[in-house]
């Protein structure tokens, strides 16, 4: 049997990615084992999966002074000491990265043993961390034709993002029914994001009146960002976070608003969702939700509305400029050729596996 170590973690797009590859892999008949931090989000997520779980130490590696930066590069240390225990018990065929401080000691030691490894980048331009494990990658796959550059060419690979295939299983008359939504008036979602939920929550809210004359919402606004004197608002419905149905409310939207973080933009392109981005500003982050956004913008795949500019007019216009062009950007999204990231990866990783 084929054996893969899947790494990657720090947040959950450093793993659901991963998440969405175990179906196909397990279809091929590959062993599946993860390495992650020791109580990372990584773990948690991974092991709900049924997948057998290893944590080692992981250090951040900051471009910024901050007193951790003197006792990291021994967690650092320890974590590939670790790894490279792991890789010598296990023997995997190939090594599978997504990213994150984490899956740095394990593609080190991978290269210590000589396993071929696989990392993909989902933000425009690389991190850190993987810039760190670019030197021992056999192949580099990326969500974005800008990334291409930054990557060396023999090793770079426009792939796009892994989707879970349960949210390509919506139900629209579920997602209405679970929403307590009609079928009869066009559903806008809402995706806060964990990061900066505040001020797409505070504009949406601020123009709900005129978006309920021609729409129903359904409204992701975050932990702690329910609205409690909008509860029982006709066409309006509002969650902290959504699980299981989430497939389903994707399913009964007509166009999505959202923060375009790599993996959320990738999930509403796979889904051919007509959409409005909204990316974190450069002062609340590196900018590389700006790259993102932009990007999808450019090949006809988004609106791109920047915070800076976002008031109650020019987002209600960017709504419903979207929603008349709808058919438009669902052409666009149809052409792509990033629909197909897991069967692509996949492939890379039998080559790889292969010899």
């Amino acid at each position: 049997m084929k054996k893969i170590i899947l790494t990657g973690g720090g947040t959950a797009g450093h793993v659901t990615p991963n998440l969405a590859l175990i179906p196909s892999l397990k279809d091929r008949g590959y062993e599946i084992r993860y390495i992650g931090s020791y109580q990372g989000i990584e773990r948690t997520l991974i092991e709900d999966a049924g997948i057998p779980y290893d944590g080692i130490s992981s250090g951040k590696l900051r471009r910024y002074f901050d007193l951790k930066n003197f006792t990291d590069p021994f967690r650092v240390l320890k974590g590939c000491i670790e790894a490279r225990k792991l890789l010598k018990q296990y023997k995997p065929d190939v090594v599978f990265s997504k990213g994150g401080f984490v899956a740095v000691p394990v593609v080190l030691a991978a290269g210590h043993y000589h396993i071929p490894v696989i990392i993909h980048e989902s933000d425009m331009t690389p991190g850190l961390a993987n810039k760190l494990c670019i030197p021992s990658a056999r192949k580099v796959c990326c969500n974005f034709p800008e990334t291409l550059p930054y990557l060396p060419q023999e090793k770079a690979v426009l792939t796009g993002s892994p989707i879970r295939r349960e949210l390509l299983k919506g139900d629209r008359l579920a997602g209405l029914e679970y929403a307590h939504l009609t079928a009869g008036k066009p559903v806008i979602m809402v995706i806060g994001g964990s990061l900066g939920a505040v001020a797409v929550n505070q504009a949406v809210r601020g123009i709900l009146p005129r978006l309920l004359a021609e729409f129903q919402v359904i409204h992701i606004c975050g932990k702690n960002h329910l609205d409690e004197s909008l509860e029982g608002t006709p066409g309006y419905a509002q969650y902290e976070y959504v699980d299981a149905p989430l497939k389903h409310l994707f399913a009964a939207a007509d166009l999505v608003i959202s923060r375009a973080g790599a993996n959320s933009i990738c999930e509403i392109l796979a889904l051919r969702k007509p959409n409005v981005l909204i990316p974190l500003s450069a002062a609340a982050s590196r900018g590389d939700q700006i790259l993102n956004a932009n990007s999808f913008a450019k090949q006809g795949f988004s609106t791109v509305l920047e915070e800076e500019n976002m008031t109650g007019d020019t987002l209600f216009a960017a709504v419903t400029e979207t929603y008349s062009q709808r058919e438009t950007f669902i052409r666009q999204m149809e052409q792509s050729h990033l629909n197909n990231a897991i069967e692509t990866i996949v492939g890379l990783i039998e080559e790889c596996a292969a010899g």
